[in-house]
């Protein structure tokens, strides 16, 4: 059955790239909006699902150097794992924006470290005490069905990934209504290894998406 370009379109593929560009700006909008909008007692109940599937398909967390976020404009909030994992030899890092257009770097966070206001009022660790993380849990505006990230648009990630040798594990964790069929990836987009909603756990090798319930 042929597929009309309207359809195409619909589904962020086969546009140019000046078109992607608008198609993405509206769908952050859209996406930003339904999340804001998600009611508190939602995301109670979603929280302890993205924790539970993060230990069980994430077993790399124990005694890693894991780069994880502040939440912001609604993301999950996995700051938990932190205390969940007090009494191992994990470390955490928090993302930090030491410059716009170059790669982020990650400071050791512990809990009860003294926090400063970073770009966009974002807290970040007041020491700074860079640490290259082996596993990043990153957070999604949205999702396509090959493992690509929509974010905010500024690239961080992309940058960050692009300049790590070797490059970290990367798990996305987002909110199962935000999946696209796609997101017309880029030459610089770089898909996440696994992406964690509160109805699934998706792992991806070279583009293509194997995975199951969680």
């Amino acid at each position: 059955m042929s597929t009309t370009p309207q359809a195409a379109e619909s589904r962020g593929q086969g546009r140019p790239r000046e078109s992607t560009q608008a198609w993405r700006k509206a769908e952050r909008a859209r996406l930003l909006a339904e999340r804001q909008a998600i009611p508190t007692a939602r995301r109670q109940r979603i929280t302890p699902l993205i924790l539970g599937s993060i230990a069980t398909h994430v077993p790399a967390l124990t005694g890693a150097t894991v780069g994880i976020y502040w939440p912001f404009r609604g993301e999950i909030d996995i700051r938990s794992l932190a205390s969940l994992h007090a009494d191992s030899e994990t470390v955490f890092a928090l993302p930090v924006v030491v410059e716009y257009g170059a790669p982020l770097e990650f400071h050791r966070w512990r809990l009860g470290d003294r926090l400063i206001p970073g770009v966009w009022n974002i807290p970040v660790p007041a020491r700074r005490e860079p640490v290259t993380p082996d596993l990043l849990l990153v957070p999604l505006l949205g999702h396509d069905a090959a493992g690509y990230r929509l974010g905010y648009g500024g690239g961080f990630y992309d940058r960050t990934l692009a300049a790590m040798h070797p490059r970290p594990r990367t798990v996305g964790i987002g909110y199962a209504y935000a999946a696209l069929d796609s997101i017309g990836p880029h030459a610089h987009d770089i898909p996440m290894d696994a992406i964690v909603t509160e109805n699934a756990y998706v792992e991806f090798a070279q583009g293509a998406g194997r995975g199951g319930q969680a």
